[in-house]
């Protein structure tokens, strides 16, 4: 241990140092004292006592009563003399109330240790068990002790510590032993290190030199008969008037609950993982049972591979059937009411093709109008979190009723290139982490002065800063800001670093101060007054993996964080101040970066304000890339759209007049779209603005290519105009891109439903947007289409309609070489029998694939994955997930209508005596003794267990004024002291609960004064005081979640904390209705827990009940983790899967051909090649640029999962639906055949005939 410490100490050092008992003297005659009286005060103001050798004296009257209020037990056989006068009792009582602040909640360690300073300080008997060592002499040549040896039993000495060592401190939620026994925290502590602590001469509070020297019970040496002190354990109770130590100080008083629950194994069979062996299982069954069905099918049948692409009319073959199902009717008639229309509609339409795009343009303009209203949100919270949901509204109450959670500005400092320091110590060498290097610590304090000396338009730092102990309404000064910096240690001076000493001949350096504030930090208290926290001022101490323990190594930190707490507002108007000052200091931290930072620092740093700007310059960035996107897609449509067999009518032949317009007509139903709902008032994301219109291009534009591609494959009828002939085409595909139109906006807005606000909003602008697309599809385009129509008949080129062209030889239906293949090749290919088997066994096992390995996924959003690549914001959170090793704060929020001066209700609350085994705080503190099921690292901070210590040591702790009886800090002396009657629990009454509670709120706490609440609590109570009532409305109780690193820890910890806050809830409504509170009022009663992010997790508690598992398996290869932005593509999934599907099927049900495989192959090769065309390649071409977009979102979340939707709906819509459908297909409608029968021979009456 390092000699003292020039180091301004800590309030609980006194608490701490009980040795301060110490301080009296008594004389001696016949070997029955060695000390008598008070001869000298030491440069630290306390008393040394005389040495005396005489017999023990009288004690006065007064004397004995305040004696025997702390040592009654030396009053029964002492005759009334004693080694101590009456100075020296008033000396001891006052340092044992201080030490009470700490100790008094557990009355059996107090008794216990209180009983050998007694005995040490006036036992008759003194001498027998201790001597004087040395003596020395004042200026005025009065002798005193320097130091004493004291023998003492090894069984009190272990007993004692064993019934002080879960004694907890609820303002810091720490134990006792971490602040009492010196360097050492408690988890190093043991009861030799607390002892020699509180005799250790070295120690500011000590006033000489007292050396424990332990002895087994009933032992002697050199004529020395030990101290032995009955003890009591913690679980027991001292007396009848005083209760056991309660379960948060006492292990031995908590209740015997259930055993620890265990995570989950891994589910496993015969030692491989059971979703791999039921899936192989279900798979290898699943291949048997259908080879087995095809093979005895096939047998009986006489399907063979010797199919027709263009089958045979079955209305030849099948007899006329007058026993027509209704279904088979209704789906007919269905049919040619929609063939009918759709006929008539794009007749109308092609006629009137100037009218019709000048009525579009003039709707698309009133409707795009609406973007004037339009609000981009891009507020984290509101993008995620359902205005409704559960944590939004938590967060929302709290932000409300206290404030929201700091503004915190943060630097990672990193050690770069420099080597551990090895300090020689009298205890042995100390390694060092690289950080503590005396020119890195140089530079870091000069960093953060001048991040203190930032100047943003007249706003500096102590203007918006945190500063819980200044005095209210009064200017801040800069170093009562909080900052947790390890400079804090040294009280911000530079000059502390050249503070030096010799222990034992070797050197005592800073190394050896830091050494002891990082164990005990309070200690050494920062500048604002309060401590210093290793885990946040520290980083990188912690292999992977590992949680904070009492017997973390903080000393071998490789980098140093600076934080700096700014105030937060509820009312966003009144953060311009700090939005100011923030930008100022990201541009004093980039410009120190890049030209002042060391070649031995790495330098991380973030504002509050950073994420959001850095998001809003991303969108910015990607621009681009979006615009690049959608210029190849149309690009692709205008080239493949038009069929070019001679080069010389290249440009009559191409479409790219007819490409522009259908581009035009998806971005103009995109602004009709958010128009729309400008004017409904929901707002809009940078998700919507960015990806729609590449969405409404990628899934809208297949109708486009079948309009288009089915008119050129078709002959024009003999009589039959142009705009008959577009009237006709547009009757057989209207119904299916009614279908798929449909089908699409259905799923969207199916999406829609969804609570997380931009999966919401992204589903609703998208479905809006896909119906208008179809309605100027069918209007304009087919006006559009009738019209470059014609400009190619009359030879016109395309653009420059203008000019004319050559006539050709002869006009012909153009098939394209991409339907020939089809029809041609590839299905022939596809419907042989070994291939249709080998398909379906295939993507059988895809599917069971996927469904064993979708388990897996990752479920959240790595935070570095939303920020560019160049972004300073991204290596702060690379360097975060290193170096922080510090979980986030938890409140435990407590609201309701709690009758907080009833000892009945505060027993649910508090966790101190008498209080309930299952309070509200009680259940926290043993959450946190399974932190590693809980989540939860350390007891919750108790402002009421605090407030009943504050009042218990009233006469140092409580004072007003004289005039007006308002509350006075306790450190005026001019001020009265207040006089707290108790109830028989030693809790204030009602009446004095009510009127001195807001005295110890106000209250700062200081070494006389630990429990003061101002700091701790000032914003943990809202209450309102009037007429001798105390309403409490609600009240917080903070904690701390153990390291989270990834988003499963995070969500993890949320739905444990729920959990939690159910269970006392729970117990709180029970036992109030119990104690007969109506009903009403109890449920009224409930504990929520907040932190900061849970806003943001939520989603995932419910995210595999809002997810297509589908996609498993390419997610989970492509290392794409489930979250709001892959639900976002997987409800369009859904949309894009339908393009893929449902114009085959619709082509498979109106089929003619006779057999299953017949009809697929003939709707293969009349779709096949309009959906590869117009939905696959299409897609292609737009998503192969978003591998090079900045955005990580877009490269991971877009490029690769619409690159994945587009295959799979690509693989399964070409190559498994049609083996499916020649399987299992629904055979042909028999009022479907006969009504296309009459529809050859008469059409006039075909609608009649199917009636």
């Amino acid at each position: 241990m390092s000699p003292r410490s020039p180091l301004r100490t800590s309030p609980f050092g006194v608490h701490i140092l009980i040795a301060a008992v110490l301080f009296m003297l008594i004389q001696s005659s016949k070997q029955d004292c060695v000390w008598y009286g008070v001869c000298n005060t030491n440069e630290y103001s306390h008393s040394q006592n005389c040495p005396y050798n005489g017999t023990a004296k009288e004690m006065a009257a007064d004397g004995l009563q305040l004696l025997k209020k702390r040592c009654g037990f030396l009053l029964e056989n002492s005759e009334n003399k004693f080694c101590c006068d009456k100075n020296q009792v008033e000396l001891l009582n006052k340092n044992v109330e201080l030490a009470g602040n700490i100790l008094d909640r557990c009355p059996s360690c107090m008794e216990n240790l209180v009983r050998h300073i007694c005995q040490f300080t006036c036992s008759p008997k003194q001498a027998e068990f201790m001597h004087v060592v040395a003596t020395q002499k004042n200026k005025k040549g009065d002798e005193y002790i320097s130091s004493v040896d004291l023998h003492i039993s090894t069984e009190y000495i272990n007993k004692t510590y064993k019934s002080c060592s879960q004694v907890s401190v609820p303002q810091t939620g720490q134990l006792a032993f971490d602040l009492m026994c010196g360097a050492y925290s408690a988890s190093r502590c043991n009861p030799t290190k607390w002892f020699n602590f509180m005799g250790d001469a070295t120690n500011p509070y000590v006033p000489f030199q007292i050396t424990y020297i332990q002895h087994e019970p009933k032992s002697n040496s050199n004529n020395f008969t030990p101290l032995n002190v009955t003890t009591v354990p913690c679980n027991q109770a001292v007396s009848s008037k005083l209760p056991a130590c309660s379960c948060s100080d006492c292990d031995l008083s908590c209740p015997q609950g259930p055993p620890e629950p265990h995570r989950p194994e891994p589910f496993k069979i015969v030692g491989l993982d059971a979703y791999f062996v039921i899936m192989a299982a279900v798979f290898l069954v699943g291949v048997l049972v259908f080879l087995m069905g095809s093979f005895l099918f096939t047998q009986g049948s006489s399907m063979d591979d010797n199919f027709q692409v263009d089958g045979n009319d079955a209305s030849d073959e099948m007899p006329y059937n007058e026993n027509d199902s209704y279904f088979e009717k209704l789906g007919a008639h269905t049919e040619t009411f929609l063939e009918t229309f759709f006929t008539k509609w794009g007749t109308y339409f092609a006629s009137n093709p100037g009218l019709t795009l000048i009525a579009g343009a003039s709707l698309v303009v009133i409707l795009g109008y609406g973007i004037n209203f339009i609000e981009i949100t891009t507020d984290p919270v509101k993008l995620w979190a359902s205005p409704n949901s559960k944590s939004r509204l938590e967060r929302e109450f709290f932000d409300t009723k206290f404030s929201p959670f700091y503004r915190l500005e943060q630097i990672i400092i990193k050690a770069v290139n420099l080597p551990q320091i090895v300090h020689n110590t009298s205890n042995g060498p100390y390694t060092f982490g690289p950080v503590f290097d005396r020119d890195f610590l140089s530079k870091v304090l000069d960093l953060q002065e001048g991040i203190k000396e930032i100047n943003a338009n007249g706003t500096q730092l102590k203007d918006i800063c945190y500063a819980p102990l200044s005095d209210d309404g009064s200017e801040i000064d800069v170093s009562k800001c909080v900052v947790q910096s390890i400079w804090g240690y040294f009280g911000d001076d530079r000059e502390r670093l050249d503070d030096h000493d010799e222990d034992n001949g070797f050197n005592v350096t800073y190394l050896d101060a830091l050494y002891d504030c990082i164990s005990n930090p309070y200690l050494c208290l920062a500048p604002y007054g309060g401590p210093v926290d290793p885990a946040i001022a520290l980083g990188g101490f912690l292999p992977p993996g590992d949680q904070l323990t009492g017997s973390t190594k903080f000393e071998l930190a490789n980098a140093i964080i600076l934080t700096f707490l700014v105030k937060n507002h509820h009312n966003k108007t009144d953060l311009e101040n700090a939005l100011t000052w923030e930008k100022k200091f990201v541009e004093f931290m980039t410009n120190y970066t890049k030209n002042n930072m060391s070649q031995h620092m790495d330098i991380a740093f973030t504002s509050e304000r950073s994420i959001e700007d850095e998001l809003n310059r991303e969108s910015q960035s990607d621009v681009l890339t979006i615009l690049v996107s959608y210029l190849i897609m149309f690009m692709y449509i205008a080239i493949s759209l038009g069929h070019v067999k001679e080069f010389k009518r290249v440009f009559i032949d191409s479409k790219i007049t007819l490409g522009i317009g259908g581009v035009i007509i998806v971005l103009a139903s995109v602004v009709s779209s958010v128009g729309v709902f400008g004017y409904i008032g929901l707002p809009a994301t940078l998700i919507i603005v960015e990806v729609i219109p590449f969405l409404v291009l990628a899934v809208g534009v297949d109708n486009i290519f079948i309009l288009v591609q089915t008119h050129q494959r078709d002959q024009r009828k003999p009589n039959e105009t142009l705009e008959q002939q577009v009237g006709r085409i547009l009757g057989k595909v209207g119904p299916s891109m009614l279908l798929t139109s449909l089908s699409e906006s259905f799923c969207f807005f199916l999406g829609g439903l969804s609570d997380m606000p931009a999966v919401r909003a992204f589903a609703l602008y998208a479905g809006v947007a896909l119906i208008i697309d179809f309605l100027l599809q069918i209007t304009c385009f087919v006006s559009l289409f009738t019209l470059d129509t014609k400009r190619r008949e009359e030879n016109r080129m395309d653009i420059c309609c203008f000019i004319k062209g050559k006539k050709p030889d002869s006009i012909t239906s153009n098939e394209g070489l991409l339907y020939k293949f089809f029809s041609s090749v590839y299905v022939p290919f596809l419907m042989k029998k070994i291939v249709r088997a080998s398909v379906m066994v295939i993507f059988f096992a895809w599917l069971c694939f996927s469904i064993a390995i979708a388990p897996r996924i990752d479920i959240g959003l790595d935070q570095e994955l939303a920020m560019p690549q160049d972004s300073f914001v991204l290596h702060y959170f690379q360097s975060l997930n290193e170096n922080l090793n510090i979980g986030p704060p938890v409140y435990f929020v407590l609201k309701g209508d709690l009758a907080y001066t009833n000892s009945s209700d505060q027993n649910l609350v508090c966790a101190g005596q008498y209080c309930n085994d299952d309070s509200v705080l009680t259940q926290i503190y043993l959450a946190s003794r399974h932190s590693n099921q809980t989540y939860i690292a350390r007891p919750a901070s108790s402002w009421i267990d605090d407030y009943f210590d504050w009042a218990a040591a009233a006469s140092s702790c409580c004072k007003y004024r004289k005039d007006t009886g308002d509350f006075c800090p306790h450190q005026d002396t001019s001020c009265l002291r207040c006089n707290i009657t108790k109830n028989s629990l030693l809790r204030p009454e009602e009446k004095e609960f009510v009127k001195y509670l807001p005295f110890f709120l106000k209250d700062n706490p200081d070494d006389t004064c630990a429990k003061a609440g101002h700091a701790a609590y000032g914003g943990a109570v809202r209450y309102s005081n009037s007429h001798e009532r105390l309403n409490i409305e609600t009240s917080y109780f903070m904690a701390y979640h153990t390291i989270l690193k990834s988003s499963a820890d995070y969500f993890l910890a949320l739905e444990s904390a729920r959990k939690i806050s159910a269970n006392i809830t729970q117990m709180l409504q029970g036992r109030l209705m119990s104690n007969g509170v109506p009903m009403a009022t109890a449920l009224t009663v409930e504990v929520f827990p907040y932190s900061v992010f849970y806003v943001f997790y939520e989603q995932y508690l419910t995210m595999w009940s809002d997810t297509l598992q589908s996609m498993g398996g390419l997610m989970y290869y492509w290392n794409i983790s489930l979250n709001a932005v892959s639900l976002v593509n997987l409800v369009m999934a859904v949309g894009i899967s339908v393009e893929f599907c449902s114009h085959l099927v619709h082509s498979f049900a109106t089929s003619k051909s006779v057999s299953q495989i017949d009809r697929a192959a003939d709707s293969l090769s009349k779709m096949g090649s309009s959906i590869f065309s117009g939905i696959t390649l299409t897609k292609f071409a737009g998503i192969l640029v978003l591998a090079f977009a900045k955005s990580q979102i877009f490269q991971v979340f877009y490029f690769r999962m619409y690159l994945g939707i587009v295959v799979i709906g690509a693989a399964h819509g070409l190559i498994f639906l049609p083996v499916l459908l020649s399987y299992i297909g629904a055979p042909v409608s028999n009022a479907r055949l006969r009504y296309h029968s009459q529809a050859a021979a008469e059409p006039e009456t075909a609608l009649a005939g199917i009636l």
